[in-house]
């Protein structure tokens, strides 16, 4: 099987080169990545439980999904191509921000990611795939930032620090809304 690769970016997300994905992660080098947030009509989040045998963070909650660019691929084209992949359905996908962070694992393992987030809306149930997902679950966004205060480990690393950012984005968002109507 051959490892897939990721985009290599400076901060400005300008591609400086492919590296397999395992090594940039051992390296800590910045790439592109991207992270799916789904709603349904009650806004409330789709989260996912990552498998028993991932080989980092398993059975830890976290957004509905995420992964990284391929080469050739837009944002929306590789958030829609994992979207199908994890959880099993399509729907449309908007960008709302990107920004850098930076996660070091006990593994050894550093995720620094130039991350793409994008949200989309769907009220079905997801069709999960059981070699990247063990579970699902619809939950209030209000409650996903009280239960990382009260349960912060059984979250990712990463979501916990994407959340933060979402969560003021869709703060903005609903207050510009509620201005408007």
């Amino acid at each position: 099987m051959v490892e897939e690769k990721v985009i290599l970016v400076d901060t400005n997300d300008n591609p400086i080169g492919l590296m397999n994905k395992l090594e940039a992660h051992e390296k800590a080098l910045l790439h592109r990545a991207f992270s799916v947030f789904i709603l349904n009509d009650k806004n409330e989040l789709m989260l996912q439980q990552r498998a028993h045998h991932k080989y980092h963070s398993p059975l830890l909650w976290t957004n509905t999904c995420c992964s990284h660019q391929r080469e050739n691929e837009n944002n929306i084209q590789a958030g829609t191509r994992r979207l199908r992949e994890e959880m099993g359905f399509e729907t449309e996908l908007k960008e709302m921000f990107h920004f850098i962070y930076k996660a070091p694992f006990d593994n050894g393992l550093t995720e620094h990611e130039l991350d793409h987030v994008m949200i989309g809306y769907y009220n079905d149930f997801p069709f999960i795939n059981e070699d990247e997902v063990e579970s699902w679950k619809w939950m209030k966004i209000e409650d996903i930032k009280n239960d990382m205060i009260e349960n912060p480990d059984i979250y990712t690393v990463w979501f916990k620090i994407i959340f933060e950012e979402f969560y003021h984005h869709f703060d903005e968002n609903l207050t510009a809304k509620k201005n408007i109507n």
